[in-house]
């Protein structure tokens, strides 16, 4: 990796913990030049605009759930052992301060047409879609019902995951673990093949 394309990536680390804390709306390019102690002229450079430093802040964040939540569980066995990897792994990513930009964003963003909400979107239904292709291994490996249907199961998941988000983060509530890990047993349950 050059020493530019190093600058650039602990930019985008460090503008990614901003825009968690404080939302997109609060991530500029002064801000961030002030935080990592660089020119306004030296990361306008680097990113042309505030729009264009928002889209990088995105991606980076994507990347990272992508390394850290979605390929480790790919590791695991098809199936619901890979379901459940899938789960610990977006479980643990909620415990991270700062956690999870796209929560915030996109509430700050979904009436708001433009880059921005499209970018989010995508990251969304990619999402869904990986979620409904490692359920559909589940279903092949006759861990789940042949009936169901996959991109049900990733909303609902999806779902349970945004409910534990709010219970960890916004409440601080002790139950939310339980509630959270009961949430998801009750939708493998459902999800699994109906004996006769």
């Amino acid at each position: 990796m050059s020493k530019g394309e190093a600058t650039r990536q602990a930019v985008l680390a460090e503008a990614t913990e901003i825009a968690s804390r404080l939302g997109l709306g609060g991530l500029t390019i002064g801000t961030l030049a002030a935080r990592m102690e660089m020119s306004k002229s030296g990361l306008f450079a680097h990113f042309r605009s505030k729009e264009a430093l928002h889209l990088q802040v995105l991606d980076h964040a994507r990347e990272s759930f992508t390394a850290e939540v979605i390929r480790p569980a790919l590791r695991a066995p098809r199936g619901e052992a890979r379901i459940r990897a899938l789960f610990e792994n977006w479980y643990a990513s909620i415990q991270v301060p700062g956690a999870c930009l796209f929560v915030s964003a996109s509430t700050e963003f979904d009436d708001q047409p433009g880059p921005i909400r499209e970018n989010l979107v995508a990251a969304q239904r990619d999402l869904a879609d990986v979620i409904a292709q490692i359920f559909r291994t589940g279903i092949a490996e006759g861990h789940f019902d042949s009936a169901a249907d996959p991109e049900r199961f990733a909303h609902d998941l999806h779902s349970v995951m945004l409910g534990a988000f709010h219970a960890e983060r916004l409440l601080h509530d002790p139950r939310a673990e339980t509630w959270t890990r009961q949430a998801f047993e009750a939708l493998l349950d459902a999800a699994r093949p109906k004996s006769d």
